[in-house]
């Protein structure tokens, strides 16, 4: 006996063939859902580990700036120090200039015909009132003192006779410029 389909076996097969393409096409977008998910959950974690490490960056900053400050602080403070410290080293080299400029006066101070009354020092400017023998002893002193190392210039501001016990002596006052580090 022959055996006849009468059913239309294309239709058959399209039905397969469009259900077939329905479930790839349902799988796929199954799959591309599931990508977009995941795609998601990886950068909101991304999102969420780089907003962690900008808070401890931010927490790190902070520290760094308060350690910052603390460093200008100790740098102040360490400027000062040495402020202090060179004005301190300037004293301990000036300390004994008066010292070393009135011995090196008193040498050169001629005897019996010099008498040194009075030395003012302000700065680098030295006033010298004394008594000579006479005028040319006084000329003599004023010399000496103008070719002493120290001295950058000297200048006679007052010279009268004076009497003093009965003797007529030369009254002198001068000012000196003195280099400076002397």
């Amino acid at each position: 006996m022959i055996k006849i389909n009468l059913l239309p076996y294309h239709e058959k097969q399209k039905k397969e063939n469009v259900s077939r393409q329905l479930t790839i096409i349902v799988g796929l977008f199954a799959i591309f859902i599931l990508a977009l998910i995941w795609t998601y959950l990886h950068f909101s974690s991304q999102v969420a580990s780089l907003e962690t490490r900008v808070a401890d960056s931010r927490q790190t900053l902070q520290m760094l700036n308060a350690k910052i400050g603390d460093l200008e602080k100790f740098k102040k403070q360490k400027a000062l120090l040495e402020l202090k410290l060179d004005v301190i080293n300037n004293l301990e080299e000036n300390r004994l200039l008066p010292v070393k400029t009135l011995d090196d006066l008193a040498m050169l101070v001629p005897p019996n015909e010099i008498w040194v009354v009075k030395i003012d020092q302000n700065g680098n400017n030295l006033k010298v009132e004394g008594v000579g023998r006479d005028n040319i002893a006084a000329a003599n002193f004023m010399k000496t003192i103008e070719n002493y190392a120290s001295i950058k210039s000297i200048e006679l501001i007052s010279s009268k006779k004076v009497e003093i016990a009965g003797v007529t002596l030369q009254q002198f006052i001068f000012s000196c410029k003195m280099k400076k580090g002397f």
